[in-house]
């Protein structure tokens, strides 16, 4: 039997070296593995360049480093890619060689660079994706896994694109609608913060100036003392907004704030049924295409609870869970949380009836996307008047309360003369 040499690194990262015997490098990097090692260079030790196909992986020349982790609309368009050359036939290797290639130098790149280098060393494409959780959470490399377990990585990667790219969509519109009131708001505290700090002050210099001895109108002197405190206290203005939210992200780390503060999500005025619903279309979607793609459902769950975003739903899946796990069914849980709709867990009902959860998972999450779009444009169409009204009172405000000691002042002067 051929005897191999290797080079590898343990546990803890040290290098270790040795002999395997085996039939191919394929099963003597196997054979490395077993001993708990990992393996960067495996070769025939009758020839002194390491054999075809052998799980060697050599340092990589960097373009830079990068901070923080991968976008998703970066990473969704490298798993639409990938699926169309998986989908005509190419080998993974290949595919991944010519995304690496033809991306552009950012983390992706080098994470894509690793992935590849591991796959032709043997690696399990999901345990090479494993290495990287900075760009693929569980969900993706569950996934992969189940691809590959099935046979139908492709299948696979076709559903993950589908599912990346509606929620890259989903995310879009939301933040395109919030977008122009966030803008408009901002300018509009700007110009009131500068008026009541340079204009109203100068107005109430005019006015001591011209005193007769009568006060000020009631309108007036409110005006003069709300501009001395933004003047005094203008910090506050963005010290508030900043304060709330470190007080938020503090409470947040704790389990229970976190149930407080998503719960109080749950029920805002305007905005809370659009996180409702993104929330359980989510939840829908994630988990009909972790069952679509063959994921154990226990395991789905699992990652579900993990990935939804919203520790209210999050407790209500760690519920279904465990319902499961004990021989019941998954509505039960659903229906006592007191966030989904009857219509879900009824359709949920039906699936379970029928043996098709994943396909009525994956209606219901259609149906609920398209509500959170209509109720985004809503409520971008309701927000705009309302800050157009809600500036006209300021503004009118200030007009009047300004205006009002020249009016009392020529009404004087008409009755002097």
């Amino acid at each position: 039997m051929p005897l191999f040499v290797y080079e590898g690194v343990d546990r803890s990262g040290k290098k270790v070296a040795g002999e395997v015997d085996a039939q191919s490098v394929q099963e003597a990097t196997a054979k490395v593995r077993k001993l708990g090692y990992f393996p960067t260079n495996v070769r025939d030790k009758g020839t002194a360049q390491p054999a075809e196909g052998l799980a060697h992986i050599a340092p990589k020349k960097r373009g830079g480093f990068y901070i923080g982790g991968v976008s998703g609309k970066m990473l969704a368009q490298f798993t639409i890619q990938l699926s169309v050359l998986q989908d005509a036939g190419l080998p993974l290797l290949r595919s991944l060689k010519i995304l690496a290639n033809q991306l552009k130098p950012s983390r992706l790149k080098n994470i894509v660079e690793d992935v590849a280098g591991d796959v032709e060393g043997g690696s399990p494409f999901s345990e090479a994706l494993a290495k990287h959780p900075s760009a693929f959470d569980r969900l993706y490399v569950n996934m992969v896994k189940a691809g590959e377990a099935g046979g139908v990585l492709d299948t696979v990667l076709q559903r993950l694109a589908t599912f990346m790219a509606k929620a890259q969509a989903l995310k879009r519109k939301i933040i395109g609608a919030m977008t122009y009131p966030a803008v408009v708001i901002t300018v509009a505290v700007l110009i009131l913060t500068v008026i009541m700090t340079k204009v109203v002050p100068q107005f109430a210099k005019i006015f001591e100036e011209m005193q007769t001895g009568k006060g000020l109108p009631y309108l007036t002197q409110v005006l003069i003392d709300i501009s001395t405190a933004i003047a005094t206290w203008w910090y506050l203005i963005p010290g508030i907004p900043l304060a709330i939210y470190f007080i938020i992200v503090a409470v947040g780390k704790n389990p229970q704030g976190r149930m407080f503060i998503d719960r109080i999500k749950l029920h805002l005025p305007l905005v809370g049924i659009i996180i409702r619903k993104a929330a359980i279309a989510r939840f829908c979607r994630t988990l009909g295409t972790l069952l679509a793609s063959g994921v154990p459902i226990l395991e789905a769950l699992t990652i579900v609870r993990n990935a939804i975003g919203n520790e209210v739903i999050a407790n209500a899946v760690q519920k279904v869970h465990d319902s499961i796990r004990e021989g019941e069914s998954i509505v039960g849980p659903l229906a006592q949380s007191g966030v989904f709709d009857q219509m879900v867990i009824n359709m949920i009902e039906v699936g379970e009836e029928s043996g098709e959860v994943d396909k009525m998972l994956a209606k219901i999450a259609d149906n609920y996307e398209a509500d959170v779009d209509v109720l985004v444009s809503s409520l971008s169409s309701i927000l705009e008047p309302l800050i157009i009204v809600i500036l006209g009172i300021g503004v009118g405000f200030i007009v009047i309360a300004l205006f009002y000691p020249l009016i009392d002042l020529m009404k004087e002067l008409g009755q002097g003369k």
